[in-house]
């Protein structure tokens, strides 16, 4: 699991390190999150679901541990899963879930200074102000309480040495 707020590299990371790891798929929950919100319409949500945030759908968690489970059963891989659960609860429920799947389940944040945040977010195309710097508070406030495996700090490091250091926390082989 690649945690962190929008903008901090997980999507980055974690494509590196499908470059670099032997057996393993990516898998993005917010597929999942996008799924449900095209299928659910407004009206049918329950009031608690009528927040915009697909992890609000009571959905979202159960099936986001079923189509990993499914992943892994039917291709036999290891799944990077990059993801922003800032809610302690909502991530739980997944971590538990991951974990009761397999239980070498690694969880890693990455974190940055704020201004570095919104740099990236500017850089990759987004509109100053928008949802995803929004919520960039909500990450940073959110994170501080988490258990993770490990805590990493992106400002000034590359992709590449990220992957690496995450590939050699987990003692996975690297390709060649």
């Amino acid at each position: 699991m690649i945690n962190g707020a929008f903008g901090v590299g997980k999507t980055s990371v974690a494509n590196e390190l499908l470059s670099k790891m032997d057996g393993a798929m990516l898998f993005d929950p917010e597929v999942v999150g996008f799924m449900l919100r095209h299928i659910i319409p407004e009206d049918v949500k329950l009031e608690n679901e009528r927040t915009g945030d697909f992890q609000d759908l009571n959905m979202w968690k159960p099936l986001t541990v079923e189509v990993a489970r499914q992943l892994r059963e039917t291709y036999g891989k290891d799944l990077i899963v990059p993801m922003t659960i800032y809610n302690k609860d909502y991530f739980n429920t997944i971590h538990d879930g991951f974990l009761e799947m397999d239980s070498e389940t690694y969880h890693f944040c990455l974190v940055a200074e704020k201004e570095t945040i919104h740099k990236r977010l500017i850089e990759r195309g987004e509109e100053e102000g928008n949802w995803c710097f929004v919520q960039t508070d909500k990450c940073l406030e959110g994170f501080k309480d988490f258990d993770v495996n490990q805590l990493i700090k992106t400002d000034d490091v590359s992709i590449e040495e990220i992957a690496e250091s995450i590939c050699k926390e987990i003692g996975q082989g690297v390709k060649s």
